[in-house]
């Protein structure tokens, strides 16, 4: 078999779209190209993925060796592609069996060693797959770093493999179904309420406060105008705490979008986000430093003027 086939996950604003990772070896003289639209750090991935192989006891193997990252119109970043690729190669060589390859979706960046770094958007990537397996009427796992596994078991129902090297990704396919190396990610969540500071706090203010609580029982967005010192931070801050708690469909659209940007902390799960730039940001700082990273569900963002 000189071509193998794997799914993956890109990552293009809030979206993970599926990308489909093709590797064919042919004959000719032997070297690694990517092609379907890869930035640098993709097409980097040549020197970890030979070292990791070569590290991790494989042969790499003396041919011409060709991957395409489709959609070939959309943009492919990260290290993310690490794994696919390799195993796309052990998989075309023959090191590895091939016929199990399409039950499952990889992401992973590797050490020149062959160990699984975290990635970004592991949460994203995991939350995309399972609504499309559940539009196609379709299951599969996602294997991932161990270090990215905790956030992407938040997604619910969703079959996350967590592992911690190229070997023992190729062991679990050497494996036999009922022999299988890789344990699922088990979610354990804490049920305690997540803690907010109290608007009971608050003397005086008694018009605001009021204005908060209509907003917070409608879903009214709150404008806060004054000038410095008039407690527009001391009251923002609490209006998360008279809030309902989060859905889990809330919960995973905010925590996806914090995956994004590689912020997301699983121990603040179901936690609404808060952002208060300072008061002295420039337009450009708050566009480029906040809004980009801006949170769904945010109960409030202060900004002072």
């Amino acid at each position: 078999m000189t071509l193998a086939i794997l799914k993956s996950r890109a990552l293009a604003g809030m979206h993970a779209p599926e990308v489909t990772v093709e590797v064919h070896l042919a004959n000719g003289l032997p070297g690694l190209t990517i092609v379907g639209l890869p930035e640098a750090e993709v097409k980097e991935a040549r020197d970890r993925v030979r070292a990791a192989l070569q590290n991790s006891r494989f042969e790499f193997p003396a041919r011409r060796i060709t991957v395409n990252l489709a959609p070939a119109e959309l943009p492919k970043e990260s290290g993310r592609f690490d794994l696919p690729i390799a195993l796309g190669i052990l998989a075309a060589s023959g090191q590895i069996p091939i016929e199990r390859l399409d039950e499952y979706e990889f992401a992973g960046e590797l050490s020149l060693s062959g160990k699984l770094l975290p990635i970004r958007g592991a949460l994203a990537m995991t939350y995309a797959m399972q609504q499309s397996a559940a539009r196609q009427g379709k299951t599969r796992a996602f294997i991932l770093p161990r270090g990215s596994a905790d956030e992407a078991a938040l997604v619910t129902g969703a079959a996350v493999l967590p592992a911690s090297s190229l070997l023992e990704v190729c062991a679990h396919f050497a494996a036999t179904e009922e022999d299988s190396r890789l344990a699922q990610m088990k979610l354990v969540q804490d049920a305690v309420r997540p803690s907010y500071p109290d608007l009971a706090e608050v003397r005086g203010q008694q018009q605001a406060k009021r204005a908060l609580e209509v907003a917070a029982a409608g879903g009214h967005s709150v404008l806060m105008v004054g000038p410095p010192g008039s407690g527009k931070t001391m009251l923002a801050s609490r209006f998360a705490g008279i809030l309902p708690p989060m859905t889990d469909g809330e919960a995973l659209e905010s925590a996806a979008v914090q995956s994004l940007a590689g912020s997301f902390n699983p121990a603040r799960w179901k936690v609404r986000p808060y952002r208060s730039p300072h008061h002295t940001a420039s337009a450009v700082a708050l566009v480029g430093g906040v809004i980009s990273k801006f949170i769904c569900n945010v109960p409030s963002v202060n900004v002072n003027f």
